[in-house]
């Protein structure tokens, strides 16, 4: 008995260690490339085009760093990053009031056809992307919002997906708080405010993280609906830094860009994530 329980520990030790091994294989293959692109931004030019997949240079250089930021270099890049900031926080911060507000009216106010506007929302999203494109840019030059960051929030306002969670999440809210703060004279705008945003701070973070995500990597509007160079964001500033240089591509300077571009995802993502898994485990139970 002992010896077939000894056999059947060390079985399960061996899988445990063999699955340990994928999971670090698996980890470095996936992580390798972003370790790579930050070592490729402090090489000079020569040592990235020579082949070489080492992550240590043997002339470390921070050149590419110092012309992105350096106004004398004529580089847009700090415009562009304040541009990003720009539209990703006010079309966040719009969006994340719109689809709690729709997903609570959805949860819990009663008006005709409020199911039926639900499954209406809800098939809206089986309509691809690229069929809207032509309309919504009509739409966005008739009222002469080409060329400006309202082109790129105001079509993005709502999301179905974030109305559908916020919605799921009031469902599951229990009435008999928002009631007792109803009777202590709180009106329902009031309750909604004070008592129902306070508690839904998991979920909201969660589609906030998201929503600022969506409008920061957002590269398809921004190159349809901007012309003018000082008002891209940085996804299209991006694309302009690759084909501009001439005589060859500067992939040290594109990854310096590209870094720079991925750092304020992770510090959101830093300072979101305690609120960030509780709503993804809180939606998963539902």
């Amino acid at each position: 008995m002992e010896e077939t329980v000894l056999k059947r520990t060390r079985k399960q030790s061996l899988l445990r260690t063999l699955l340990y091994v994928i999971l670090i294989v698996y980890a470095f293959i996936t992580f390798y490339p972003f370790m790579w692109a930050l070592a490729a931004s402090f090489k000079p030019l020569s040592e990235i085009t020579s082949g070489s997949l080492s992550l240590f240079s043997k002339h470390f250089t921070i050149e590419q760093y110092q012309y992105l930021f350096s106004p004398a270099s004529g580089s847009m890049f700090t415009q562009w990053l304040v541009n990003s900031v720009i539209v990703s926080v006010i079309g966040t911060a719009i969006n994340i009031f719109l689809n709690t507000m729709a997903g609570y009216s959805l949860a819990r106010l009663t008006f005709p056809g409020r199911k039926q506007f639900y499954y209406g929302i809800l098939a809206m999203m089986m309509v691809p992307a690229q069929v809207l494109l032509i309309p919504n840019y009509l739409i966005i030059k008739n009222l002469g919002m080409l060329d400006t960051f309202w082109a790129l929030i105001l079509p993005a306002a709502i999301n179905i997906g974030n109305i559908f969670m916020m919605r799921q999440f009031f469902l599951s809210f229990p009435k008999d708080v928002e009631e007792a703060a109803r009777i202590d004279g709180l009106s329902r705008v009031g309750t909604f405010f004070r008592i129902v945003m306070p508690l839904a701070k998991p979920s909201i973070a969660t589609q906030a993280v998201f929503v600022f995500m969506g409008f920061w990597n957002n590269f398809l509007s921004p190159m349809l609906y901007l012309h003018t160079p000082s008002k891209f964001t940085l996804t299209v500033g991006l694309q302009m830094l690759q084909s501009a240089d001439q005589g060859g591509q500067m992939w040290n300077r594109v990854m310096a860009a590209s870094i720079l571009t991925i750092i304020p995802i992770i510090i959101l993502y830093i300072v979101f994530n305690r609120y960030f898994l509780q709503g993804v485990r809180m939606d998963g139970e539902k």
